[in-house]
């Protein structure tokens, strides 16, 4: 599975950017998209999450200002992010849980995209 992130770029304080992340490849289901941001350093925190059924979650940064969802029939997940700051400045992952055949079996298992940057000025 294969995961292509973008929608990033330069923006100003104030402004919104729609990130898109498609997920390709031979799976069965999406059972979970979930976006991560990561500042300077290597951890990454997670932003929102969305589920199969619709069912979304937000860190609190950002509840009222993105907007997570998903378009299960082409694979692919969008975060809106609305009203951007500059602390909401760098690199955006997405990851996604599908249910697929790996070595003859089925189960769920995880991908991360390569992330798209995102910079805010003040």
């Amino acid at each position: 599975v294969q995961l292509q992130a973008s929608g990033g770029g330069l923006v100003q304080a104030g402004d919104s950017l729609r990130l898109s992340c498609a997920a390709s490849g031979n799976f069965a289901n999406v059972n979970v998209w979930t976006w991560y941001h990561q500042r300077q350093g290597p951890e990454r925190d997670l932003v929102a999450s969305i589920t199969r059924t619709n069912i979304s979650t937000y860190v609190d940064s950002v509840k009222g200002r993105f907007a997570v969802s998903s378009d299960n029939a082409k694979s692919t997940s969008y975060l809106l992010m609305n009203n951007l700051k500059p602390d909401d400045t760098g690199v955006y992952f997405c990851t996604v849980d599908v249910l697929m055949v790996r070595n003859s079996r089925w189960g769920n298992y995880l991908y991360w995209g390569h992330g798209t940057q995102v910079t805010v000025s003040s």
